[in-house]
C-alpha cells in the first residue's frame, strides 16, 4: 500500500473503482468520476505482484472515500491499509475531523476505527449509504 499520484497512478486507480463501483455495484460512471481526483490525495493498494487491488481517496475539505478493494482481497486487511493511509494523511495535513459516507454494509469496519454514524440513512447511486465523522 502507498499513497499514490492521480497523474501517473490513475489508470491503476480507475480499474480499481471501475470494478467495484461500476461493475460490482452499477455505479454510473457520471457519478464515479465526479472531477474531484486531480486535487485529492489518493491510496493505492498493490498486490506482491504489483497488481492494484484496492483504491481510496481524501478530498481537500477532509472527506474520505471511494474505498474499493477488489472482491478476492477483501477481509485480508487491505481496506485497513487504505483507511489508516487515508487517516494519517489527513493527520499529515492538520484536518481536525475526517468525514465519509459509509455503505450501509460497511458501517461496522468504520466504526472499528472509532468513526460515529450521523443522522439518517440516506441513498447514494441508489445504494443506502451513512454520513460518519472521525475527530482526529
Amino acid at each position: 500500500m502507498r499513497l499514490a499520484d492521480w497523474g501517473a497512478d490513475a489508470p491503476l486507480l480507475r480499474a480499481v473503482r471501475e470494478a467495484v463501483f461500476m461493475i460490482e455495484q452499477g455505479v454510473p460512471a457520471e457519478l464515479e468520476w465526479d472531477g474531484l481526483d486531480p486535487d485529492c490525495a489518493h491510496a493505492l493498494a498493490l498486490s506482491a505482484r504489483g497488481e492494484a487491488i484496492g483504491a481510496a481517496r481524501l478530498t481537500p475539505d477532509g472527506h474520505i472515500g471511494r474505498m474499493a478493494v477488489l472482491a478476492p482481497w477483501r477481509g485480508q486487511g487491505v481496506g485497513r491499509a487504505l483507511l489508516e493511509a487515508m487517516l494519517s494523511e489527513a493527520r499529515r495535513r492538520g484536518f481536525p475531523q475526517v468525514a465519509l459516507n459509509a455503505q450501509t454494509h460497511a458501517q461496522g469496519f468504520y466504526q472499528r476505527f472509532g468513526f460515529a454514524r450521523q443522522g439518517d440513512e440516506f441513498p447514494d447511486a441508489g445504494i443506502p449509504h451513512v454520513r460518519m465523522t472521525l475527530g482526529l
